[in-house]
């Protein structure tokens, strides 16, 4: 039975022999034919659980592919993901017919002769097979990735590191607006990159290099001009030119869409040796780091598995020592219910230098992308954010539930989903009227969310019959009768699956 570890790195058997061309005569093997698959509601099966799986499969959810995960043991992200509904995880070994109606395979097992049966029955169901193991014996590749704006950079070059450094060099530069991707009037003249950036980008820049924008099939003039950059520098680094980042860099990843993140954010991440990621950070980047890039999940499952703090702090501070620039890559803000002042503290007490990047906190990042405002003129000028991890009365509460509920302003909750009833029955309790609209809004910023309104009086009993699960926020207070009048001057642009 395949292990659900990282495969391991054997010496790469020749080449397979090539199937055979139209007259039964061999086929030379060409160069790899880029093409972008739209895996929307299509079937997607992973074999294997681990570290190479846990790096995939965020991106494939995200391209809204129906993925399922075959192993005895997935990680910590992995299983977050099952929880959450977004993949199905059959926890056994892989069994002939596995791949049979599915469009894309991945075999990242550590066993090759479990990664020689997929590719096999792949081979004979015409189903294109990802091996994650043996490149050569792989019938396609997983290029080096990336997106600015709606610019989606495919790369190829046979070196997985050099692919990431090319990508990583074109990604930044759209982003930052030294390479032209403006299309109409007006529109950089294609193909320019500033004198600023063309140091940055390699003067070898392979066949394989493509750009994909739009669906335009050949845009890849735009680093056509790298050819002309002379040799390639070092780039500059937050210590200087050509000095390595040091010590532990707290990246607050935003509210879930991986488009939200800071671009300082993204910069230091693109920068990391090791990233220690939370279970509601952006993870669909992390397929975006180089290959030798260390990821440690240090996922926290509801009523699950979690990493302890204790440890998170000292995989921080160890990594940080000896040598390697660390990003704790969290979900919303660090300093808000992130506990992100602990690990400072944690750092700075061993020496090691820290860098703090603020991020869109989902407590008015999630009302907002809901059309949700947590205040209004005229409504509400003031705003509350609480964690509710704590229910009401509980020994280690320390919310005055008495204070908030006679206050007129919105309140935000966190982590509340769990405890809804005994919420909703304090604050009544303490003077807020049951008729008070509520609105619970999940996978806040993701393709997946939705929102649900009620009263606080019924918001318990519904949020349980539509099934709602973490993450949510929930917003409580008239501020959710603006977002109604909102959501019916825009119609399709947002989906309610209740009304107060």
């Amino acid at each position: 039975m395949a292990a659900a570890d990282d495969p391991p790195a054997p010496p790469a058997p020749p080449a397979p022999q090539a199937p055979p061309g139209p007259e039964g005569l061999p086929t030379p093997d060409g160069p790899p034919y880029l093409l972008g698959l739209r895996l929307s509601g299509r079937r997607v099966v992973t074999v294997g659980g681990g570290r190479v799986a846990d790096r995939r499969v965020p991106a494939l959810v995200r391209a809204g592919a129906s993925v399922v995960v075959i192993s005895p043991s997935v990680t910590a992200g992995l299983e977050g993901l099952a929880v959450a509904g977004q993949i199905r995880w059959v926890r056994r070994g892989y069994a002939p017919g596995d791949v049979e109606g599915a469009w894309l395979v991945q075999a990242c097992t550590s066993d090759s002769q479990v990664n020689n049966a997929i590719a096999a029955d792949c081979e004979t169901a015409m189903v294109w097979c990802v091996r994650a193991d043996d490149r050569a014996a792989s019938a396609a590749w997983t290029p080096a990735s990336g997106e600015a704006g709606d610019v989606h950079i495919a790369v190829l070059t046979g070196d997985p590191r050099r692919s990431a450094g090319i990508r990583d060099a074109v990604v930044s530069g759209l982003r930052d607006g030294m390479i032209g991707a403006r299309r109409g009037r007006g529109a950089r003249t294609p193909g320019y990159i500033a004198p600023s950036r063309r140091a940055a980008v390699p003067d070898d820049v392979p066949e394989t290099t493509s750009i994909l924008q739009d669906g335009d099939s050949d845009a890849g003039a735009e680093i056509g001009a790298a050819r002309e950059a002379g040799t390639a520098g070092t780039p500059a680094t937050e210590n200087g030119p050509g000095t390595a980042i040091r010590g532990v860099a707290l990246v607050g990843g935003g509210p879930g869409d991986p488009g939200l993140i800071t671009v300082r954010g993204r910069q230091l991440l693109a920068e990391a040796d090791v990233v220690v990621t939370d279970r509601l950070a952006p993870r669909s980047l992390l397929d975006e780091l180089p290959p030798d890039v260390e990821i440690i999940d240090a996922s926290k499952i509801p009523y699950g598995r979690a990493m302890a703090q204790d440890h998170i702090n000292a995989a921080l501070v160890a990594h940080a020592l000896a040598g390697r620039f660390v990003v704790r890559l969290k979900g919303g803000d660090p300093f808000v219910f992130g506990r992100g002042a602990e690990e400072v503290l944690a750092c700075l007490h061993a020496g090691v230098p820290v860098t703090i990047v603020p991020g869109v906190t989902s407590a008015i990042a999630v009302p907002g992308a809901a059309f949700v405002p947590v205040t209004h003129r005229g409504v509400a000028q003031e705003f509350h954010v609480v964690s509710a991890h704590v229910a009401p009365g509980g020994q280690r509460s320390t919310i005055d539930w008495a204070v908030l509920a006679r206050s007129s302003g919105t309140i935000v909750l966190l982590m509340a989903v769990e405890r809804l009833d005994a919420i909703a029955e304090a604050l009544i309790r303490h003077g807020r009227v049951s008729s008070t609209p509520v609105a619970v809004i999940q996978d806040g910023t993701l393709p997946t969310q939705h929102t649900l309104t009620a009263t606080l009086g019924t918001v318990a009993d519904e949020a349980t019959a539509a099934g709602i699960r973490p993450p949510a926020v929930v917003v409580v207070g008239e501020v959710v009768n603006i977002a109604a009048q909102i959501a019916e001057l825009l119609p399709g642009r947002q989906r309610w699956i209740g009304r107060a």
